[in-house]
């Protein structure tokens, strides 16, 4: 692995700004039917009701779910866009393009994803990207999917002579940012309306379960990076997995993977980039070169006895546990049919597992990133 550390369990013995005219809409996706029980069965997947029959001892979770009050936002993003449909009590961001997001937008997935940053960063050596960026060099900057939009603040308080464009679906990025920061909504799963040769860094992270075709969003980088310019993609595996077998067959860590495969399958968005090499792949096709890959293993909880992994492993484990319901209502619920009562008797047992020093389970993280000719 290229971690110079990795977790290892216990083994038995144009337009104004630089943008085109924007395209015409694309039609819209079609709508969700959920899995077959066939289908559900084949992919080896327990039932819902297998959760409300396991016996677990009561975990304190408040449980809420509000909808988080935005006063203001950036002057690139209207009040129109404030529209948010609502999926068994969580609330999603509305229609934009093709986007239809797994992810609910609202103050308790905000607050989980603000934790992600910070375990993202320490995955990567308290570090914001990877690339071999010069500082003098770096003016433009184009972050895909900014979320919460902190890596297009850190970044911007970073390389204050740049300016930095943090993009996504949904408007939950804060109103008061650096001066050099701007946030706009856009879905990247549409043909970008960048001029050629418009960014000496493009940053896409974590865009599992978002991006319909990685090949194309890496042909719409490779046309808006300028010469030189880098494009780095980070993304992680849904698989938990663990050295010694602590990570049970038929657990709720066990599980966890074949949720999000399955779902990607029907959303028609994967959730195995990492699995099917998809960043390289498609940086090799779009023409990027220098192409560089970088794994790490990700410890889920405080188990390894190194000190800097246990960090990386609590921080994660923080960020997931904060809101385990959020990343699993839509598909539980959409997609396997699950009843809300089973979806939460599932992230029960999750949270149970995380807790247990016992089950030594890590995941892999990769960065991939590559220089435009």
């Amino acid at each position: 692995m290229s971690s110079p550390q990795s977790p290892k369990s216990p083994r038995k013995p144009e337009s104004p700004g630089g943008k085109a005219a924007s395209p015409e809409p694309n039609p819209a996706p079609p709508a969700i039917v959920a899995l077959s029980a066939e289908e559900i069965r084949e992919a080896g997947i327990l039932p819902g009701a297998h959760w409300t029959e396991q016996p677990i001892e009561q975990i304190d979770d408040d449980g809420a779910s509000t909808i988080g009050s935005i006063a203001s936002t950036t002057a690139s993003l209207t009040s129109s866009i404030f529209q948010y449909r609502t999926v068994h009590g969580r609330t999603y961001h509305g229609e934009i393009g093709n986007a239809e997001s797994w992810e609910p937008n609202d103050q308790r997935h905000v607050d989980s994803m603000d934790l992600l940053h910070h375990a993202l960063m320490l995955s990567l050596g308290d570090k914001l990207f990877l690339s071999p960026l010069d500082k003098q060099k770096i003016h433009k900057v184009l972050d895909v999917g900014t979320g919460t939009g902190l890596w297009a603040i850190d970044f911007a308080d970073e390389f204050p002579k740049a300016e930095v464009i943090g993009t996504d679906v949904t408007p939950i990025q804060p109103a008061w940012v650096p001066p050099n920061v701007k946030f706009e909504l856009d879905d990247c799963n549409r043909d970008w309306t960048w001029n050629e040769n418009s960014f000496d860094f493009i940053h896409l992270r974590m865009l599992i379960g978002v991006i319909s075709d990685w090949h194309n969003v890496f042909r719409n980088a490779f046309r808006c990076a300028k010469p030189g310019g880098y494009v780095e993609s980070m993304a992680t595996s849904a698989y938990v997995r663990s050295d010694d077998g602590s990570v049970k067959k038929g657990s709720a860590l066990e599980q966890w993977h074949g949720i999000f495969w399955e779902g990607g399958k029907k959303l028609g968005r994967t959730f195995k980039a990492v699995e099917d090499d998809l960043q390289k792949k498609a940086m090799e096709e779009a023409g990027f070169v220098d192409i560089t890959v970088k794994d790490f293993e990700i410890p889920l909880g405080t188990w390894p006895e190194d000190k800097k992994l246990a960090e990386v492993g609590l921080w994660w484990k923080m960020s997931v546990e904060s809101d385990i319901e959020g990343y699993l209502n839509y598909l539980c619920n959409a997609l396997l049919g699950w009843t809300s009562e089973e979806t939460l008797a599932f992230c029960a047992h999750m949270k149970k597992e995380l807790a247990d020093p016992n089950i030594h389970g890590y995941f892999l993280l990769r960065v991939v990133y590559g220089r435009k000719p």
